[in-house]
């Protein structure tokens, strides 16, 4: 199979959507990899890197886009690169259409492009195999980055995370207690700071708590969220629902009732956000104030650490890419997890819902 790998066009998207191992064993069983030049410098793989294991370097995203029959990226495509993907190719990245806008999805559809959203691969036990890593990065940097936004050089309050003897640690409010919830929560009590973790699946609260049993659980009501925000120093949006938009949990009126100058952390922004006062924000402008709440709304948090990322992502993911690669769209029907990743096949909509659409 041709199998292209194009430079990430997005602003601050760092991560590559395969590394040189990752492409090193799709050579070794007769595929062919076309690599977009400079496609991993950031995350710290050069040109060479990828020519000694196999691959062919092309020297424009049009081109890796139009030689593939597999598309392996990370964000899901923009505009144009959505025009340069062959009809009937296979798509397969970190995709999120539950938010994005539905005239891309409409061009997925006409060109029966078949798109596996790997955040959506699922074991048979429920668990999405190739998401969490990400999300263990995204939980773990919410914390270190909480830390920072609470300096008041950052516009924050001015508190110590894990406090000093004779003056309390912050309060930090965690929404999900699934794997981005659990990353953070271990990050800010490493910290020293004082965690609450709201969720509605109580078997899910008793994990977290068997774990570390010096938090503070919570079922997921609206009077628990209500009260828990107006004390919180940080709240970490932690919330999950495969292939559907992001619940709004904290409402305006909510924030509106936070202490000034508190932190949201929304790390639900790729699936819309479970704020209502947040909007996706960029790695170079990654904080606005809202309600006087400082807001960290960026969707691709594991970005910014591009190599330990892409590393992560291809020992999760490298065996369902490599069977994609080997059986094309018969994939779909050979393993339930990549089936219940298919969004897009054959023009019609597969294992997406789409309650709100967001402008990107």
């Amino acid at each position: 199979m041709y199998i292209g790998i194009p430079k990430e066009s997005r602003t601050f998207e760092y991560r590559v959507g395969l590394s040189p191992a990752g492409v090193e064993i799709l050579s070794q069983h007769g595929h062919q990899i076309f690599v977009e030049h400079d496609a991993g410098v950031t995350a710290g793989f050069s040109d060479a890197d990828y020519e000694k294991v196999g691959a062919r370097l092309v020297f424009s995203t049009e081109e890796a886009f139009g030689r593939a029959d597999l598309l392996l990226k990370v964000s899901r495509p923009v505009q144009e690169e959505l025009n340069w993907i062959r009809p009937g190719t296979i798509l397969a990245g970190f995709l999120h259409l539950a938010s994005t806008q539905q005239e891309k999805i409409d061009i997925l559809l006409e060109k029966k492009i078949t798109s596996i959203a790997y955040e959506q691969i699922q074991s048979p036990d429920g668990s999405l195999p190739v998401l969490r890593p990400f999300s263990q990065i995204g939980g773990a940097m919410a914390a270190q980055i909480a830390a920072r936004l609470l300096q008041n050089n950052w516009g924050g309050k001015g508190i110590l995370m894990g406090g000093v003897p004779g003056v309390p640690p912050a309060e930090v409010v965690i929404l999900g207690a699934g794997v981005v919830g659990t990353s953070a929560t271990q990050m800010f009590l490493g910290m020293g700071a004082h965690v609450t973790v709201i969720d509605q699946n109580l078997a899910a609260l008793q994990r977290i708590w068997d774990r570390f049993p010096n938090i503070v659980t919570k079922l997921s009501t609206k009077r628990n969220i209500e009260r828990s925000v107006m004390y919180a120093d940080v709240v970490v949006g932690a919330v999950l629902s495969s292939g559907h938009r992001a619940p709004t949990l904290v409402t305006r009126e909510m924030v509106r009732s936070m202490k000034p100058r508190s932190v949201i952390m929304d790390v639900s922004i790729d699936e819309g956000g479970c704020v209502e006062t947040s909007r996706p924000t960029t790695h170079e402008h990654p904080v606005y104030i809202e309600e006087n709440i400082l807001h960290y709304c960026v969707p691709n948090i594991p970005g910014a650490v591009a190599r330990t990322a892409t590393h992560a992502f291809v020992n999760s993911a490298m065996s369902y890419i490599s069977e994609i690669a080997a059986l094309g769209h018969d994939a779909i029907l050979n393993n339930p997890s990549i089936e219940a990743a298919v969004n897009t096949h054959d023009g019609k909509l597969r294992n997406l819902v789409r309650l709100s659409a967001q402008e990107e």
